[in-house]
């Protein structure tokens, strides 16, 4: 058993590591501040021989961190917590720079004190992983893929804001020591995933009767990775990473926009078919283009699979049924998420 300090564990894909690391055994120290994309309910009925404990706080509190640091003995701090959608960078960044810049120096400078106290083996098997995004390396072209080499070359605020934390966190390994191990991952999917990400969205939008809103001409790529494939990454990262070492994890599963939204619309009409009998498909709408759009984010993850051993489980088309069949069987989650103060769709 290890004793985790999870920021943002009540997230989407944060929650989801929760699950897993409570699986194996492990006890996790939830440090949320349940803002409209964080919710206890994505916590509630996780069972295993390990543990969870939701403490409620801010990231950016510099006396609260601290003290959950040594109350709980953590030996490894997993930081998902993070503003994440660009549509809400670009029209308000200062939140982006608040949490994902200030919070995750926060972060380190705690856990910078806080390892120089340990002592042995306690010292030396602690770890800082930070969770990141594609999107740091900006855009590709038609051809090639990210690595672990790619230089930084954020386009939007909110990937900027991550290359700001990451950047923090290769200086807090390279100047002071700290034992880091950043993580990049594609685009994410799957079961507790706020409904303003494109599939969550276009299967909510769908079925309440509602356009389903696509970027341009739907013409953008992106490269799909479960959550809970991701998850396992993060946690192989985090027992067999290196040190100031960086990993990236993908899915292998690049799709244009609209051909995602076509095959959400296609299982919806076999799982839950309007009642014209017309298709899904009939309630797509083109809509102007996100300012500064991404053309194409790709992932070759061989470092990943190399070194720690990572294999993806899903597939897009059976990960992307056994998503959807979770949102329609939870109707009552999607409510209350949607019903918070401060939501957007």
């Amino acid at each position: 058993m290890k004793n985790y300090l999870v920021t943002g564990g009540a997230g989407f894909i944060g929650s989801n590591f929760v699950v897993q690391a409570v699986a194996c055994g492990n006890r996790v120290i939830v440090l949320d501040s349940l803002t409209y994309a964080g919710h206890r309910e994505n916590l509630d009925g996780i069972r295993g021989p390990g543990s969870s404990e939701l403490v409620v706080g801010d990231i950016r509190d510099a006396k609260l961190v601290p003290e959950q640091l040594r109350k709980y003995q953590i030996e490894a701090v997993v930081h998902f917590a993070a503003e994440s959608h660009v549509d809400r960078s670009i029209t308000g960044p200062s939140a982006f720079i608040e949490t994902n810049v200030n919070g995750t120096y926060n972060l380190l400078s705690a856990s910078l004190d806080y390892w120089k106290s340990l002592t042995g083996a306690k010292k030396d098997s602690f770890r800082f992983l930070q969770v990141s995004t594609d999107e740091v390396f900006g855009a590709l072209g038609d051809t090639g893929k990210f690595t672990e080499t790619t230089p930084l070359a954020p386009n939007s605020p909110y990937s900027a804001s991550k290359a700001s934390g990451d950047l923090l966190v290769r200086a807090w390994h390279h100047t002071y020591g700290l034992p880091t191990i950043t993580t990049n991952c594609s685009n994410n999917y799957g079961p507790r995933q706020f409904p303003e990400k494109l599939i969550p969205h276009v299967i909510q939008c769908a079925i309440t009767g509602k356009p389903l809103p696509v970027y341009g001409k739907g013409a953008n790529v992106r490269d799909w990775i479960h959550v809970e494939d991701h998850c396992r990454g993060v946690a192989l990262a985090l027992a067999k990473g290196k040190p100031g070492g960086t990993y990236l994890f993908g899915g292998n599963a690049e799709r244009k926009n609209i051909d995602v939204v076509h095959e959400i619309c296609k299982h919806l009409d076999r799982l839950r078919p309007r009642a014209d009998k017309k298709s899904y498909d009939t309630q797509i709408t083109f809509v102007t283009d996100r300012l500064g759009h991404d053309w194409r984010y790709a992932i070759d993850d061989a470092l990943s699979q190399r070194e720690l051993g990572f294999k993806r489980t899903y597939d897009f088309e059976s990960g992307l049924e056994n998503t959807i069949r979770w949102y329609l069987d939870h109707a009552t989650w999607v409510q209350a998420v949607l019903g918070k103060k401060g939501t957007k769709t």
